[in-house]
């Protein structure tokens, strides 16, 4: 963390905040502010935002970028539903984030503890707003479906990365899986406001993000997250450059300007960086 440049200096997470939260929520409830490690964890938590992680926190896939556990998973909880909601009710949340490990071993990959989820939540805490992190469910619709028919008020899903870098650094996951999941969510549900976001900062170059922005517009996006892929560890894959603030002005602006309805880009940006606020 000593070579980062000036832009990624973060002050030191507020632990007492850390602390709270953590008593809060207890321990039946998995973040991914913990187990992805987020730099904005301190900042998030001090304003009572949590992004709750479903399933488990083993992921199937093993990408090279995440922090979350790569291993075989243990069977759902089916009790974390309600206590997702419980917690949530706990704080007061009035706009709630869930997302999940990839579970490639489920029949639906998990698509029916988003819905469970869901519904628990919009039981316990009236007029919730609700934004789910999918992951790509194979571009399955029959779970995309399961998911959207629960009735989030966002629906959200990563394509992480420029499509050339997937084979060294998401071997298991494919890239236009990812758009048709992002094609099927505005088409199946168009009331649903979509999402996606993406890293750079691991060797893509401009035209590549240019194209990118530019196809995830066509899938018909409504939001856009662009943020600096920071390497959780020496084990991780290797961050190639540290992008300046302006490079990710001038991201947001092309995103803008090729009719993404919001495009949040900056180095410190994150999925669910802010969620709720626009």
């Amino acid at each position: 963390m000593a070579n980062l440049p000036h832009w990624l200096i973060k002050k030191t997470p507020k632990h007492e905040n850390i602390k709270i939260i953590r008593s809060l929520i207890g321990d039946k409830v998995n973040t991914v502010c913990e187990s992805a490690k987020c730099p904005n964890i301190g900042e998030c938590y001090s304003c009572k935002t949590v992004t709750f992680m479903i399933l488990g926190n083993i992921c199937t896939r093993g990408c090279k970028f995440c922090a979350v556990e790569h291993a075989a998973p243990t069977p759902p909880d089916p009790m974390e539903p309600r206590s997702v909601a419980e917690a949530a009710k706990k704080l007061d949340l009035k706009y709630v984030v869930v997302t999940s490990v990839t579970r490639d071993d489920l029949p639906d990959g998990g698509a029916s503890y988003f819905a469970k989820t869901i519904t628990e939540l919009r039981s316990s805490i009236p007029g919730i707003k609700i934004e789910v992190l999918t992951p790509d469910f194979h571009g399955k619709e029959e779970h995309i479906k399961t998911v959207l028919n629960a009735k989030p008020d966002v629906y959200n899903h990563n394509v992480e990365m420029v499509p050339r870098l997937y084979a060294d650094i998401r071997p298991r996951s494919n890239y236009f899986t990812s758009i048709r999941v992002l094609e099927l969510a505005k088409k199946l549900s168009p009331g649903v406001l979509v999402k996606s976001g993406f890293m750079v900062g691991l060797g893509e170059k401009d035209q590549e993000v240019f194209a990118l922005i530019r196809e995830l517009k066509n899938t018909g996006i409504d939001y856009l997250t662009i943020g600096q892929y920071i390497s959780p560890s020496q084990d991780h894959a290797k961050v190639v450059e540290y992008v300046k603030p302006e490079k990710f002005e001038e991201y947001k602006d092309f995103g803008h300007s090729i009719g993404i309805k919001k495009v949040i880009s900056g180095p410190f940006v994150r999925s669910s960086y802010l969620a709720g606020s626009y």
